[in-house]
């Protein structure tokens, strides 16, 4: 490991790695000496556009996309067995994927609720028990969360989302207690608002009054979601477990 290449010869596991926030981690990931595999539920093509131009760049490293429903216990742990097979090492596994079905509480209907506690919540069970015994019997690796500010603070008509991500904490916290003496560590991120297909579908005027509330009166981007895990990913991480870090640019203080 060197100070340019953080996670040089490390194995990284990234779900919802296709787009937005996943994608950006993988980049830089690779970029910081990483192999790569990443997961993607439905976007074949620009699954395989995203890695044929990290092949480009970093022809020295292994980059790939697998095809998952991670909240589908048969899939992740198919997903899981081929992810290790082809990194033939796991050191850092990124929980990202994600999705929303806003809807105000009264008129959500069931199907919204469990795609959503299906996707942001019971993958957390669904990828990282197949994957955690690679990491504790090594005695060493990381296990990252992207929860959201949501989680933190709720937001109306995101109750399914907000009860999902609130539960990744939970997760976190109680995992990172379970394995930390097995050197692994277990933190969450908490993402505010970031430029990603999520935000680019609230409308302008909405956006310019969320904008508002943030002190830069700015969005951030996906790739300050990207150093933020990649450090976490790092040796320089080892003494952070059990921790969420939210990153929304001063939205709630």
């Amino acid at each position: 490991m060197t100070d340019n290449l953080p996670l040089a010869g490390r194995g990284c596991v990234v779900t919802g790695g296709s787009r937005g926030i996943g994608a950006a981690i993988v980049r830089l990931a690779l970029a910081q000496g990483a192999d790569v595999v990443f997961g993607y539920h439905s976007d074949e093509k620009r699954a395989s556009t995203l890695v044929d131009e990290l092949r480009a760049a970093h022809p020295d490293r292994q980059c790939s996309a697998l095809q998952a429903d991670v909240a589908d216990g048969g899939e992740a742990e198919r997903f899981a067995t081929e992810a290790l097979d082809r990194l033939g090492r796991l050191d850092v596994l990124v929980n990202n994927a994600g999705i929303t079905r806003d809807a105000l509480f009264a008129r959500m209907r069931p199907e919204q609720w469990h795609e959503v506690i299906g996707t942001n919540l019971d993958s957390m069970y669904t990828v990282t028990r197949p994957l955690l015994m690679p990491l504790v019997k090594q005695r060493g690796g990381a296990v990252i969360n992207i929860t959201s500010s949501t989680g933190l603070h709720g937001v109306p008509g995101q109750t399914a989302y907000a009860a999902a991500k609130a539960g990744v904490i939970g997760f976190t916290k109680s995992l990172a207690k379970e394995i930390g003496a097995r050197g692994v560590t277990v933190n969450a991120v908490a993402p505010g608002l970031i430029e990603t297909d999520m935000t680019a579908a609230i409308p302008e005027d909405k956006a310019e009054f969320l904008k508002s509330l943030i002190p830069s009166h700015a969005f951030g981007s996906p790739d300050d979601v990207a150093h933020l895990v990649c450090y976490l990913a790092s040796e320089k991480a080892r003494y952070i477990t059990g921790q969420v870090i939210e990153i929304s640019g001063g939205l709630v203080l």
